[in-house]
């Protein structure tokens, strides 16, 4: 079994609509339940931490109320003002000796990336679910091109990311004696422990509703599910 902390503390600021992208409804239901359906659907999960804005304990409960999700796996949690410092948050409250993070933003992810992230961390094998970029990559300093990449290495990175739970907590607490603050859960065991980081193929559905662009392709996606 495994707990799943999703993370819906983000302000969104980038998507323009005034309040929390989480509570943005699509076709009928709010971003955050069709992502934590997600998981609540998966007989391994043993456990679900909602890491969400102290503000929105209430909001939060409420959405859960509506949608008729009355499920002793779920756990509301705090958050803090970075990812980093939520999903922290959310690790002192994880149960299960497997943890998998996810982006309460990402509705589309599938159930096959969510096991193969589960079975790998089963191993002690931390992992992230990624795609392959489709564009020329290249790394600009001050507008000047420096270099062209090698697409075939580079990664767009999505969630959810998964590993043994202790092993999270010991990247977490040494980023934190170290005051680093890191972009995701896989740049911490990276950084401070030998563990390397498994690849998980991800969708280029699985996209994070970031901007009013993805509410857009959001619909569509949603429309193409329902015509299947």
């Amino acid at each position: 079994m495994y707990s799943a902390i999703i993370l819906a503390a983000g302000i969104g600021s980038r998507m323009g609509l005034g309040y929390n992208k989480m509570l943005h409804v699509i076709q009928g239901q709010p971003v955050v339940i069709r992502t934590i359906k997600q998981f609540l659907k998966n007989t391994n999960c043993g456990q679900l931490i909602l890491v969400v804005n102290e503000l929105e304990v209430e909001t939060m409960q409420k959405l859960l109320d509506q949608a008729n999700i009355l499920d002793s796996r779920i756990e509301i949690v705090t958050g803090g003002s970075e990812r980093q410092y939520s999903v922290a948050n959310g690790l002192q409250a994880v149960g299960e000796d497997i943890v998998l993070v996810h982006d309460g933003a990402r509705p589309f992810v599938t159930q096959e990336m969510v096991m193969e992230c589960f079975q790998l961390a089963q191993k002690g094998h931390p992992s992230i679910v990624a795609v392959s970029v489709k564009d020329t990559m290249k790394r600009v300093v001050n507008g000047i091109v420096l270099e062209t990449l090698n697409r075939d290495e580079i990664y767009s990175v999505q969630t959810p990311q998964a590993a043994p739970t202790e092993l999270l907590k010991k990247a977490h607490k040494a980023a934190k004696d170290a005051n680093f603050l890191g972009t995701d859960e896989a740049s911490l065991i990276e950084k401070f422990t030998d563990n390397p980081v498994h690849v998980v193929k991800g969708s280029y559905t699985n996209i994070k509703l970031t901007t009013p662009e993805d509410l857009l392709m959001a619909e569509q996606l949603l429309h193409l599910e329902s015509q299947v």
